[in-house]
């Protein structure tokens, strides 16, 4: 997120302290802000200071193991969090403190909500001058709509932040000494004091009373265990109630606790570790029905591919039910295959741990599954996949239910989004031409946002992305990776012709070849159909005296349609049309190909006397905005010579629906982002083709001429 999920550093100077591995405190010194984040490796990510791959990395906490994906904040990579969401069990939502609720926040927030992930926030950077704990808390509220359950209070502001209070257990936590020195990994707990500061005091009594009163509203036995027992100093609760309380809450996802800190210089990122543990889900306290029928066989779902040079495609699994273990068989429900893992890894960014098996519950990479792709179910074997769909028509029938569950025992995939932005890619030789289509396959495979597709009109190939950066970043691994120095270029329009008025035209062809000669005269007449019909036909007079031959018709009838294929103004595919063959006379020995030949020259002839119109093709736009940004997003619609035809309302957003010439569509998701402040999204979709006015059409020919 804008706030994103937790960055590594922050885990890795935590772990160096609690006497993990050697090479993990070697990690210690990374940071975000110098560019050498762990989880951040690409060179891509590292150059920008981005994140632009989700990347797993898996730890110990306090008798805990935790499986932590780091994913990207920019919209162009939301397949990335997608794809995260859909296999975690809780969330970590990190702010920045000064800045509250951003854009593309909301985005991942709703992504959350979608697959019904409990969270908990982190208010970070609360040692910039500009941190704000309540205008953090009220956005949270406004903006996403959610209940914050504020769980501590800091400790001075800015450049004086020094610590924290847990409202829970009353405690205090500071950090003395300068990041560099000490770097976050000691600190102070000691219980607050009556001698502590008169204001920490009192905001602490405030600030606990507010949470027990809004936990209280959330959970009605905590409720009753307040006016029964502590009626008279709702204070008094213990600790262990109200923490287990606020677990309740956030795993009914009723509200979420929000704590707060600097991950700079580790300032409450070893309580916000404490608090996943405590209140966000463990593997089993979620709920998947689906993997029920399994029992103690395996079943995971595979949710990221990525290539490795020496290893080849690596296949990040949750494993759901069952243990996976190296050198096994493993079947696929949606390939209908079985294939062999020859070895497990345990993932850490981009070092990884071999192991023999892992359990349930965890997040495993494995090497050697050549088909698997994203969204796909792997069970232990076939058979296990049918003893499973039995238990469930066993208790489908029990139950006298309808057993559809049943039909198909595989995980729900990954929802890819459709793309919004295109652009054309070309090798530097055609001797590179299959080693760029091994790329872009092996990048589609690894990122299913990604769409590779041949124009059918002007044979390029098209890249199809979420937006300029996303296909940025695919030319520039193209490069990296592959060593294919490709070029980008705008898309070609692909433009259609038609005709205005009828026309008629006659020409013959007399040609010798060797000691033959051929001679064909044709005579035919060409008509406009009405706007919206998309065909060209083809119709013969009937000339009962000399009626033409198969050969001859289907002569006549390929020259039509090699006409057809190149209009008279722009040399676009012709649409609309229909051919009346008036006469078509030849002399013996004449053969098929000259017929045909002289079909398209007197069918280029009569397009040419009717009248040239270029049609362009017309986009269905959709788009989904806040009101408060729907008036410059109409003028823009409007700049790009659009067409509003309704404006809904969905929930809180509006939803504009118009049409808009694709033309003018280039770099829409980029300017949509700039006036919205991203908070708006888009699709397009071919609606039709229609007949460009004077003005445009003289504008386009002087671009296609060169003189513009």
């Amino acid at each position: 997120m804008q706030g994103r999920p937790l960055r590594l550093r922050e885990c890795c100077t935590t772990l160096a302290t609690h006497g993990l591995s050697e090479c993990l405190c070697d990690w210690s010194c990374l940071d975000v802000d110098d560019g050498d984040t762990v989880t951040d490796y690409m060179a891509q990510e590292r150059e920008r200071g981005i994140t632009i791959q989700s990347a797993a990395v898996t730890f110990d906490w306090k008798d805990h193991r935790i499986n932590l994906i780091d994913t990207p904040g920019h919209v162009d990579f939301t397949l990335e969090v997608e794809r995260a969401l859909r296999v975690l069990d809780g969330a970590v939502a990190v702010f920045d403190a000064s800045a509250g609720v951003e854009a593309q926040t909301m985005t991942v927030w709703r992504q959350a909500q979608k697959h019904q992930i409990p969270c908990v926030c982190f208010l970070n950077k609360m040692d910039k001058p500009a941190a704000s704990l309540s205008y953090s808390i009220d956005s949270i509220k406004t903006k996403l709509k959610a209940n914050p359950v504020l769980l501590q209070i800091p400790i001075g502001s800015g450049k004086s932040f020094t610590g924290l209070v847990d409202l829970i257990t009353r405690q205090k936590m500071t950090w003395q000494g300068s990041s560099i020195t000490h770097d976050g990994c000691t600190f102070e707990t000691s219980a607050l004091q009556p001698a502590d500061e008169p204001d920490v005091l009192q905001a602490v009594s405030e600030a606990r009373a507010t949470l027990i009163e809004q936990v209280a509203d959330l959970d009605d036995d905590f409720a009753e265990l307040l006016l029964g027992q502590y009626s008279e100093n709702f204070d008094a609760v213990p600790a262990g109630k109200l923490q287990e309380a606020v677990r309740k809450v956030t795993l009914a996802r009723k509200g979420v606790p929000v704590l707060c800190g600097s991950s700079l210089k580790n300032k409450g990122v070893q309580p916000l570790l404490d608090a996943i543990t405590a209140y966000l889900p463990a593997p089993n306290e979620r709920n998947h029905d689906l993997v029920r029928w399994y029992k103690d066989d395996l079943c995971a779902l595979a949710f990221k591919v990525v290539h490795d040079k020496q290893r080849g495609p690596l296949v990040f699994v949750r494993i759901y039910s069952g243990s996976m273990k190296a050198q096994s068989a493993v079947y696929n429900i949606n390939r209908n295959g079985t294939e062999r893992m020859s070895r497990l890894l345990l993932p850490f960014a981009d070092q990884h741990i071999e192991i023999p098996s892992l359990s349930a519950g965890n997040i495993a990479l494995t090497v050697g599954l050549k088909q698997t792709v994203t969204g796909d179910t792997i069970v232990s074997s076939k058979a296990s996949a049918a003893a499973a769909v039995r238990r469930a028509q066993n208790e489908a029938e029990n139950k006298s239910s309808s057993h559809r569950e049943s039909s198909s025992l595989a995980l729900a995939g990954v929802e890819v989004p459709e793309p919004v932005f295109f652009c054309s890619i070309e090798p530097p030789t055609l001797a590179k031409l299959a080693d760029l289509e091994h790329a872009l396959n092996c990048l589609q495979r690894e990122d299913p946002s990604l769409k590779v597709r041949t124009d059918p009109d002007s044979g390029q190939t098209i890249l199809c992305g979420m937006g300029e950066l996303h296909i940025e970043i695919i030319h520039d691994r193209i490069k990296r990776e592959y060593n294919i120095e490709t070029h980008l270029g705008p898309l070609q329009v692909a433009y259609r012709e038609t005709i205005l008025q009828s026309a008629t035209a006659t020409d013959t062809l007399d040609r010798t070849l060797g000691d033959k000669r051929h001679v064909v005269t044709v005579e035919l007449a060409v008509h406009a159909l009405m706007e919206s019909s998309t065909s060209c036909d083809v119709a013969f007079e009937e000339e009962e005296n000399t009626p033409l031959s198969a050969v001859v018709r289907e002569a006549v009838e390929n020259g039509v349609q090699s006409a057809y294929l190149q209009g008279p103004v722009l040399g676009f595919p012709v649409q609309g049309v229909k051919t009346v063959i008036q006469r078509v006379s030849l002399e013996p020995g004449t053969s098929a190909a000259m017929v045909s030949a002289c079909v398209s020259r007197c069918m280029l002839k009569a397009l040419k006397l009717a009248g040239g119109q270029v049609l362009e093709p017309v986009m269905a736009l959709e788009v989904t905005v806040g009101e408060e940004y729907l008036s410059p997003v109409l003028a823009d619609v409007a700049q790009r010579r659009g067409t509003v035809c309704d404006i809904q309302s969905r929930q809180e957003n509006k939803v504009l629906l118009g049409t808009v010439p694709l033309a003018e569509m280039m770099g829409y998701s980029t300017v949509l982002r700039t006036l919205t402040s991203g908070n708006a999204t888009f699709s397009l979709e071919l609606s039709s083709y229609e007949p460009m006015n004077t003005q445009d059409q003289n504008i386009l020919l002087n671009k296609m001429a060169g003189l513009a």
